[in-house]
């Protein structure tokens, strides 16, 4: 069944469902900590489905589905098919959703080996060789960035959603928000190894603001030079090895990140030094 896109709200509130793939539920629990926003949300919307806040079930169709984790089998596969048949709206909520997360880690080695060592018995286990974003799978309305994602900007994808609007997150790096809050670069001022440059804003610039570099919490921003800051990093003295460890966190498989990963992996750095 595949559900019309077009059917006013004005009627009724529209129903919200919560869903979760593989993940660690963090980017759920960002949602139940809006605490004071989580009530008057709930007067505007109903939670039709969320078992990390209710046992409570209302069947489909429905409104706007928040999908939270990276599919990793193929029972996921069908279930998220399923979802999307049955969602007006799909957003995917934090980084194992829209990049594959942490456990896109595995599409850098050997899928078999991790399971025949962690695994008494890895033949009973059924999984896909690589965790893929839910984008891979079917279309997607929004994706919200983030690891975890930030309450503010939940509520606004939110409150877009429900008012038909087109939610306001910015794409610009974390470089911008340490400007804002007055932040010395920890980059240019002591030489710390940092991905503010090549991140995408949603922070508040937190590491940054006590001395750490970014780690890339929120994925690449909309125009990444990762070679770039890469050849920065070498200049200070980074390693390629570490290099390739640090654009392999917690959005490894997003696009940028994964390829710029690739040039400093063994064999490949006579090219990256030339």
């Amino acid at each position: 069944m595949t559900v019309p896109h077009s059917y006013p709200y004005s009627e009724r509130k529209p129903k919200l469902a919560v869903w979760k793939f593989a993940s660690c539920d963090g980017c759920q629990l960002t949602l139940l900590n809006c605490e004071d926003e989580l009530i008057p949300l709930a007067g505007q919307v109903q939670i039709a489905y969320f078992p990390e806040a209710t046992r409570a079930v209302v069947d489909g169709p429905y409104d706007v589905s928040l999908v939270e984790g990276s599919v990793t089998t193929p029972d996921e596969v069908e279930r998220i098919q399923r979802i999307r048949e049955i969602s007006r709206q799909v957003i995917t909520i934090g980084a194992c959703a829209t990049s594959g997360g942490i456990q896109a880690l595995r599409n850098f080695g050997d899928v078999a080996e991790f399971r025949s060592i962690v695994y008494a018995h890895p033949e009973y286990l059924s999984t896909l060789a690589r965790a893929t974003p839910i984008s891979a799978h079917v279309s997607v309305d929004f994706e919200l960035r983030g690891c975890p994602i930030n309450k503010r900007q939940l509520l606004e994808v939110l409150a877009a959603a429900i008012q038909g609007r087109k939610p306001r997150i910015p794409s610009y790096s974390v470089c911008v928000e340490c400007k804002r809050r007055g932040t010395v670069c920890v980059a240019v001022a002591n030489g710390t190894p940092c991905l503010g440059p090549v991140t995408q804003a949603g922070c508040g610039a937190l590491c940054p603001a006590f001395a750490r570099g970014c780690y890339g919490c929120f994925g690449p921003q909309d125009s990444p030079n990762t070679s770039s800051l890469a050849d920065r990093l070498l200049s200070l003295g980074m390693r390629q090895g570490d290099i390739l460890r640090i654009y392999r966190t917690f959005n490894a498989a997003s696009e940028p990140f994964r390829r710029e990963s690739e040039r400093h992996e063994p064999g490949r750095q006579s090219a990256v030094s030339s």
